[in-house]
């Protein structure tokens, strides 16, 4: 087979393949077979049809049109890795010519192929890059959100005799109809106003009603058969509540953790926002850091990627091609695919190892965004065959964790910052240290010593798949209870 590869653009190349008939003989005959398996012919058992018949009867164009059609996926991926092709989105094949066609096993297959591709990014050198990050600071108010968010888990809901506000729990009841024909109802759901993780609109129709009072207003459906339709949606106040929480004293500490006394409940706290801010710094340097490679680098995309990545994001909305919207997020979308392009670019050259705590780390961050149960989380994505992409983002993240190590970090007073990142070179230089330190093997004394053999290179990871780093671990809240 013969490949010829020409650059049509930095994401787009044309390839023209010639494939000798002998080559696409043994496709022929699988298609001969093919056909004489799916026909009766009297006088034959089916399947049993000599292929000088099945020709006679069903003509070589079609024989070999079958053949063409089956051998085509294989021939392009030959052609594509003879290449060295990196593809992205689906191949534009057109068959120029077929042998074959007037009974002569000679002649070639030739078909030429537009594809998108990667562009080609050249990664600068790491250690002569410099960010500039804000540190996260540790304060009376990051210790005093810890401490509202731990009394919050031990609030409780008590029924008020007024109008709703923002942030009060509602026992609402929704029924949702188009065209007078209901659709979806649920009964006596709780709601925090405020929260807008359920119906558009839902919040400003609550706001104002007291127990026991309707209004409707109009959503649009976000699940079920009809999701996307507007529908006219009957809500019911069944009751409101605020959340008392318990006095930051002495008792509630007890109460709430293993200490004696508020003011050691506050020094934990506080130990625990400083870790966070340790960690977050690593979070707010890596962003910093892809932002000035986004910057810096020109990184183009093809252009039916960022239509086909529109599109999909507008059918998860219920949403037609041409919306509006396509058009509001197409600026984030170009810059999410070539977010994605340099990561993977800067993960085929480093060696990433995803290990539980990474993919555990990314899928509290995830369940806590979703407001979803990790674990619900986990069999959710499972389902939908999506785990293998977030395995991707997540070495994905931690390639430009890698990198990170050789960036020069300050923060705004200039400061260089020691992040307790671990550089490449570092880890080399630790694994040949360990190497040399470690005693050798005693040859046998009439043995000459064997020669040492070149160390092997480590073998980048298998890549699997975006992700966001997880923000260091908090405490879950948990429900509060109810009174009357």
């Amino acid at each position: 087979m013969k490949t010829e590869s020409e650059k049509l653009s930095p994401t787009r190349v044309k390839l023209t393949v010639e494939v000798p008939f002998d080559e696409l003989k043994p496709a022929v005959e699988a298609a001969t077979k093919k056909i004489a398996d799916q026909v009766q012919i009297p006088g034959f058992r089916k399947g049993k049809v000599p292929s000088k018949l099945v020709e006679q009867r069903f003509g070589r164009p079609a024989i070999m049109q079958e053949a063409v059609n089956d051998a085509l996926p294989d021939f392009y991926q030959q052609a594509a890795a003879e290449a060295e092709l990196k593809p992205v989105g689906r191949p534009e094949i057109e068959v120029g010519e077929v042998p074959g066609l007037d009974g002569a096993d000679e002649g070639n297959l030739v078909f030429t192929v537009e594809q998108d591709v990667r562009p080609e990014i050249e990664l600068p050198d790491f250690s002569s890059l410099e960010i500039e990050i804000e540190e996260p600071s540790v304060d009376d108010d990051a210790v005093e959100v810890r401490l509202t968010e731990l009394r919050e888990r031990f609030g409780t809901l008590v029924g008020v005799d007024r109008p709703a506000e923002d942030g009060d729990f509602v026992s609402v009841d929704m029924v949702a109809t188009i065209d007078d024909e209901e659709i979806e109802s649920v009964e006596g759901v709780s709601y925090q106003i405020g929260e807008g993780n359920m119906l558009e609109g839902l919040d400003e129709a609550l706001i104002g009603l007291s127990a026991t009072e309707s209004t409707t207003f109009v959503s649009k459906l976000a699940g079920g058969d009809r999701a996307g339709e507007e529908a006219q949606v009957k809500v019911t106040a069944q009751s409101v509540k605020v959340r008392e929480l318990p006095e930051a004293d002495d008792e509630f500490a007890e109460m709430a953790s293993e200490f004696d006394t508020i003011d050691e409940l506050k020094e934990d706290l506080r130990a625990k926002a400083a870790a966070d801010a340790e960690g977050n710094r690593v979070a707010l340097a890596r962003n910093a850091l892809l932002e000035k490679l986004l910057a810096e680098l020109e990184i183009p995309v093809p252009d039916q990627l960022v239509e086909d990545e529109i599109l999909s994001h507008l059918e998860n909305e219920g949403k037609e091609a041409g919306d509006p919207h396509g058009e509001e997020i197409r600026e984030d979308t170009v810059k999410a695919v070539r977010a994605q392009f340099l990561l993977d670019e800067i993960n085929s050259t480093r060696t990433v190892d995803v290990d539980q705590s990474d993919l555990m780390n990314y899928m509290t961050q995830l369940s806590t965004q979703y407001g979803i149960e990790p674990n619900q989380l986990l069999q959710m994505l499972a389902q939908s065959g999506q785990l293998e992409q977030i395995f991707a983002e997540v070495q994905r993240s931690k390639a430009l964790e890698v990198v990170l190590a050789d960036v020069i970090v300050k923060n705004a007073a200039g400061d260089t910052l020691d992040l307790g990142l671990t550089s490449a070179a570092e880890d080399a230089s630790e694994e040949q240290a360990a190497e040399e330190s470690a005693p050798a093997e005693e040859a046998p004394a009439d043995e000459a010593p064997a020669k040492k053999a070149p160390a092997k290179k480590k073998a980048p990871a298998k890549k699997k798949a975006p992700a966001k780093q997880a923000d260091a671990a908090s405490d879950e809240p948990a429900e509060a209870t109810e009174t009357e």
